[in-house]
């Protein structure tokens, strides 16, 4: 399967995953910076962004997608970072093939089973009528009645894809999401540990990594690092690109 790409800069590989609802052109900022020092590829993961929709989603899977990923283009080692879902994924992939990944970076996730929270964005999504749709506006307003934050609305727009005859939709495979929704809230499935360096990132806004999952972590990443943004939430890589460059940069540096 190819999933779809974009590649950067010249060096080590490093390799992006972005996280639930989201494409590689949410990482394309932060991934022109640190393409001044590595060979970036941003993916967009199965039924995301432009890469293939397929009729099942869990981590095994995503993860065996970025190994094939990998030897296809020639590449057998490689940073990996992670966001949220995409996180998840890295940290399947580097339990699985552990000799393939240099240093990992998981943002603001953990490994452990998350609960529902993600009702109102299948809400919104599923309300917007795509056959009548006629504008990227009209599809903003019906957003905006289920979801408040104006930033996670702007982040589903780019989700909207028009065609040349005019007929909107969306990019990610949104039935197959809400289908292995479950799955995407999972632990990694893998057994063992993986014992290269790892940085975990989290906000200081955030609860998706607590410090009683230090436990977790250290349980399959027993070198680890845990580093805290203060004034990001969820979504470091766009609340504090500046103070996340810097953390990513130092240890892939170091």
């Amino acid at each position: 399967m190819d999933l779809n790409y974009k590649v950067m800069g010249e060096g080590f590989p490093l390799i992006i995953l972005h996280g639930l609802f989201g494409t590689l052109d949410n990482w394309q900022t932060l991934g022109k910076q640190l393409a001044r020092h590595f060979t970036v590829y941003l993916v967009d993961q199965r039924n995301h962004g432009r890469s293939p929709h397929l009729p099942h989603q869990d981590y095994p899977a995503m993860a065996e997608d970025l190994h094939q990923f990998m030897e296809t283009h020639w590449v057998y080692e490689a940073h990996v970072l992670g966001h949220s879902m995409g996180g998840k994924t890295a940290m399947e992939f580097a339990l699985e093939y552990p000799d393939m990944v240099k240093k990992l970076v998981v943002v603001d996730i953990a490994p452990k089973q998350y609960e529902s929270g993600h009702e109102d964005i299948f809400q919104a999504l599923s309300a917007v009528g795509l056959p009548s749709l006629t504008s990227r506006q009209d599809a903003e307003y019906i957003l905006r009645q289920y979801i408040r934050e104006d930033g996670v609305v702007q982040f589903l727009l780019k989700n909207l894809s028009r065609h040349k005859d005019g007929h909107f939709e969306w990019k990610m495979n949104l039935p197959v999401l809400r289908e292995y929704y479950d799955e995407i809230l999972a632990p990694p499935v893998a057994k063992g540990y993986f014992t290269g360096e790892t940085l975990f990132v989290r906000g200081g806004r955030s609860r998706y990594v607590l410090d009683e999952d230090q436990a977790a972590i250290r349980t399959f990443f027993p070198n680890y690092r845990l580093e805290t943004i203060p004034d990001a939430g969820h979504w470091v890589h766009a609340e504090a690109p500046a103070a996340l460059l810097d953390l990513v940069q130092t240890f892939l540096n170091g």
